[in-house]
């Protein structure tokens, strides 16, 4: 297996200062305080959260107040009418990703990928390190890796999802699907995601693609949107069971009291992811 580069340590600076921030909200520690918890100079911690978010640490967490949160939730009540509002001239197209979805057939479901064929790769992101699969169909999987988790690991539970599939190394190619994910390469050339689900999670999945950067929502709105409006529970079951972690943005659906909740990924990351992709089109 690839040795994977030690130099996502900056996100995980990051992803220390967003808690040690959150816990201690009330009380509002300053710039010095939050430096010296992540052991870097306040000039040095101040340098690496702007470059990362583009704002600075003060004004990034005012993106994940629940006040805030609740406000976004009641601009986008419609998922349509929210993709519709975020315009080819809005600014969160600037940085909207184009993604189209294509689902396995009923009897490749029953085959759990046979006969398909896997590149994978290990990334860094934004947001940390990065697993990505790709078929000649699209991305297959894109998930994080926790702080300290082995790769393998990770892979593994790729293994699992695609279990009858052949899987090979293949960094090169995927490097410049990260590169168009994380880091703006070929912006206007669409992104195609191939996926495995039943026919619910596959309808709620084409929903989630619906919800623009910097915009959330809530489980019992993607609920209505996919007709289902009684069907809460299994709403979340099923962005809970994404596979492609950010093109599939599950990380935009919150609670209906502006909570952001669990993430498949680490809460503290869809933190993170939130309050970056808000910055950006803040």
């Amino acid at each position: 297996m690839m040795m994977i580069k030690e130099n996502n340590i900056n996100y995980q600076r990051i992803e220390q200062a967003i808690r040690f921030l959150e816990e201690n909200f009330q009380r509002q520690p300053d710039l010095d305080e939050v430096a010296e918890k992540v052991h870097l100079s306040p000039f040095h911690f101040q340098r690496i959260f702007t470059e990362w978010a583009g704002v600075s640490p003060k004004r990034f967490l005012q993106f994940l107040t629940v006040d805030f949160l609740k406000d976004k939730l009641s601009q986008t009540k419609n998922l349509i009418d929210a993709a519709d509002a975020a315009g080819l001239s809005s600014q969160s197209r600037i940085y909207d990703l184009f993604t189209t979805l294509e689902a396995v057939t009923p009897q490749e479901y029953k085959m759990h990928g046979a006969g398909v064929r896997i590149h994978y790769g290990f990334h860094e992101t934004p947001f940390g390190l990065a697993l990505i699969g790709v078929t000649d169909r699209g991305i297959c999987w894109l998930s994080f890796l926790q702080a300290d988790e082995e790769p393998r690991i990770e892979l593994e539970k790729m293994k699992t999802h695609w279990n009858n599939s052949v899987f090979s190394e293949g960094t090169e190619l995927t490097q410049k699907f990260a590169d168009q994910i994380f880091n703006q390469v070929n912006l206007k050339q669409p992104l195609h995601v191939f996926v495995k689900g039943t026919n619910f999670q596959i309808k709620v999945w084409e929903a989630l693609l619906k919800i623009p950067i910097g915009s959330v929502t809530t489980y019992q709105t993607i609920a209505t949107a996919i007709k289902s409006p009684k069907a809460m529970q299994a709403v979340g079951s099923a962005v809970g069971s994404n596979h492609i972690a950010y093109l599939i943005p599950c990380h935009r659906v919150i609670r209906k009291d502006g909570i952001l909740g669990e993430y498949r990924w680490s809460a503290v990351r869809k933190k993170g992811i939130i309050g970056w992709e808000m910055a950006k089109v803040s």
